[in-house]
């Protein structure tokens, strides 16, 4: 049964301590297995990496199998049902559509006669994405993380997939051929990564890995930084609510629920101001879980990290939202615009009673790979952004080094750094 709360009770703070620190402490032994698996990738290429999806998921692989062909990914997408197809393309182009706006262009300012200054905008040369497999299929994520990597210009864009035993998901390789992902390997895991990172024979080496995966993968991509970029450590996922009564309880269980069937980790929280509507919700969610295929894993999730929390008025349950910096926040409110302005911390922010935050994970257009745990609060939704790098401009005429070198000799001089300065006195004749 989904607890409920009140932030005056004694043990709110250590009985909330307990859903915030889910899924920080890798359990034991993870660290050092994902470091043998990625040095052993390093040092044995291709093999290493058959060798582990061998003994992780049950599929033999050689150099001539690893990849997906482009005849298979042709023949998923016209495998699939018309509407299914219909549903991945309509996503597709209103990702492409909002991510589009997101787009720079090299800039050159000319506000100063004798120097120029600028910022060049240019896309990663190629990218690899990593898609779940495993406890569920998510077409969604190929489109999420492939399509804004094409409308910034990447030239390549690589997908890995775990396929355990061999077992195929025609939406994900459907997805895959509908995005434009340009090259897809039968591999998962941390062996995937590092194989992403560093290359082997078969599977090129990537400038930037994005998308999510279990904590082998998570651990992986953060071990591997440096070498390439990621886009962010995904921790488990997360819902918080806010509510003042309106609405129908039905909706926002649902809502809840929606978020606790993707893992045991997940956390569900409604905070609302009206105690009879928290009860209400407690019972639609307690009816809706015994209808759902996956009641197993959402009632873990409700028991351990669900909560519906009673607050004295709005003030309080945004300053709490605030605190916490939630991956998605719904403004379950009849004014969410009114209070909007005074949200600081979220990844998404679904406003009113019409928008769920299914809307957001499958085909609004926004990106659903949000930063979790906490880290909304300086990270930012996976956009455009992640897929170009920048590089300044800058152009000196002979007067604007007279003008401005006496001041970049003193800065020089400052720090001890004599052929700095002299780089430009020379130049300067002096």
């Amino acid at each position: 049964m989904i607890q409920t709360l009140r932030f005056s009770d004694p043990g709110f703070a250590d009985a909330f301590r307990k859903i915030e620190e889910r899924g920080e402490t890798a359990p034991a032994g993870v660290v050092e297995t994902v470091q043998a698996i990625i040095a052993d990738v390093r040092a044995r290429g291709n093999q290493a990496v058959f060798d582990y999806t061998l003994r992780f998921d049950r599929l033999e692989l050689s150099a001539a199998t690893v990849e997906v062909q482009a005849e298979e990914l042709d023949r998923a997408l016209a495998s699939i049902p018309t509407d299914s197809r219909a549903a991945l393309e309509l996503a597709a182009k209103r990702i492409a559509d909002y991510h589009r706006k997101q787009k720079q262009e090299t800039w050159i300012s000319t506000d100063e006669a004798d120097v120029l200054l600028g910022q060049m905008v240019r896309p990663l040369d190629r990218v690899g994405i990593y898609v779940p497999g495993g406890k569920a299929a998510y077409p969604s994520s190929v489109l999420m993380n492939a399509v804004p990597a094409k409308v910034a210009g990447v030239a390549e864009v690589v997908m890995v997939v775990p396929m355990p035993g061999g077992e195929v998901n025609p939406f994900v390789l459907a997805a895959a051929r509908i995005a434009g992902v340009d090259r897809v390997f039968k591999i998962g895991g941390a062996q995937a990564v590092a194989a992403l990172a560093y290359g082997t024979a078969s599977i090129p080496k990537v400038d930037k890995i994005t998308g999510p995966g279990n904590i082998y993968v998570a651990t992986a991509k953060q071990l591997v930084f440096g070498k390439v970029d990621i886009d962010m450590i995904a921790g488990p996922s997360e819902i918080l609510i806010i509510n003042d009564g309106s609405g129908v309880p039905a909706h926002l269980a649902a809502d809840l629920l929606g978020q606790a069937e993707h893992d045991e980790l997940a956390s569900s929280i409604l905070i609302t101001t009206d105690e009879d509507f928290a009860k209400q919700v407690a019972d639609e969610v307690e009816k809706q879980l015994r209808q759902l295929s996956r009641e197993s894993i959402a009632r873990q999730s409700i028991d351990r990290y669900g909560a519906i929390i009673l607050a004295q008025n709005l003030d309080e349950a945004i300053d709490f939202s605030n605190r916490i910096a939630p991956e998605h926040l719904e403004l379950a409110v009849d004014n969410p615009f009114e209070i909007l302005p005074r949200i600081r911390h979220a990844g998404a922010i679904f406003m009113g009673h019409h928008t769920p935050e299914a809307a957001g994970d499958y085909l609004a257009g926004p990106n659903h790979t949000l930063p979790t745990g906490g880290t909304a609060r300086f990270f930012s939704p996976l956009s455009l952004d992640d897929f170009v790098k920048k590089s300044s401009i800058v152009s000196f005429s002979r007067a604007g080094l007279a003008r401005l070198g006496k001041e970049i000799v003193h800065i020089a001089e400052l720090e001890g750094l004599q052929a700095h300065a002299r780089s430009v006195s020379l130049r300067l004749g002096k």
